[in-house]
């Protein structure tokens, strides 16, 4: 059966309120964008699987087969989807190797988790498969718990990315594997070009018919624009003590599967 547990959120470092954050591509303080990020999720998650399918024109069912397909999954493995939500990560894991011992999916996000009961319930998989509501910098899982970490499109609303990373490196056991998509830029000057038009003009209209917001939609592209490149991204993984650190592009560098493995 799902279990839902409740887990404090708050600004996270003694100084923060005098930073900056980035939501998208407004400054704001530390407890700000975690509102922000909390309403935006909220504002989208009924929403949030027939937009991502409309928006990436199916592309995302790909991008996240292929990331579970880097993850080990064998018998008995225990595996945490961190911003886990409508639970697609999971799902898939789960079809993959039935004879794993099962997943949590962790989100801080009430309405996502909400959102992706329904289809868990539909899956056959919903015994296998906790729901934890919680903050992904402040977990409550002890050192060395899971055997795999895996991450879909969500450490770019991290607050504080790297410390997000760190706390993912602390659960996972040693020589555990960490697998992350996320979006990032294209490598193609060409297709560069198309896909800030497609993003700043053609995704916010979208949202805004389909979804009901604009801002929503507005959001997303400008996080991406901010996020660390791939290679910056891997050299954070390699610092925070990740061995093998790798990362493949996927559809031209727009999305890209990260893989690393606890040393």
């Amino acid at each position: 059966m799902a279990v839902e547990k409740g887990s404090h959120h708050g600004v996270n470092d003694t100084g923060d309120e005098r930073k900056d954050y980035s939501f998208g591509y407004h400054k704001v303080s530390a407890a700000e964008k975690d509102r922000l990020v909390r309403d935006h999720f909220t504002s989208i998650a009924r929403k949030y699987d027939f937009m991502n399918t409309l928006l990436s024109f199916g592309l995302h069912y790909w991008w996240k087969r292929v990331t579970v397909k880097r993850m080990p999954l064998p018998k008995g493995a225990k595996i945490l989807d961190v911003c886990g939500g409508t639970a697609d990560l999971s799902l898939l894991a789960l079809k993959r190797s039935r004879g794993i011992g099962g997943i949590i999916v962790y989100d801080i996000n009430y309405a996502m988790l909400q959102a992706g009961k329904e289809k868990m319930e539909r899956s056959g998989f919903s015994e296998r498969i906790e729901r934890v509501q919680g903050d992904a910098e402040i977990m409550s899982f002890a050192d060395n718990t899971f055997d795999g970490v895996m991450v879909g499109f969500g450490i770019r609303n991290f607050t504080h990315m790297e410390k997000g990373l760190a706390e993912m490196h602390r659960v996972l056991k040693p020589g555990g594997t960490f697998v992350c998509l996320e979006f990032s830029r294209p490598t193609s000057r060409l297709f560069g070009a198309l896909y800030d038009f497609y993003s700043f003009v053609v995704m916010p209209l979208a949202g805004s018919i389909f979804a009901g917001t604009r801002k929503a939609y507005t959001y997303l592209p400008e996080s991406i624009r901010l996020f660390p490149s791939a290679d910056r991204l891997a050299s954070i993984l390699g610092g925070l003590g990740f061995r093998d650190v790798t990362y493949e592009r996927m559809t031209n560098g727009i999305a890209v599967i990260h893989r690393a493995v606890k040393a």
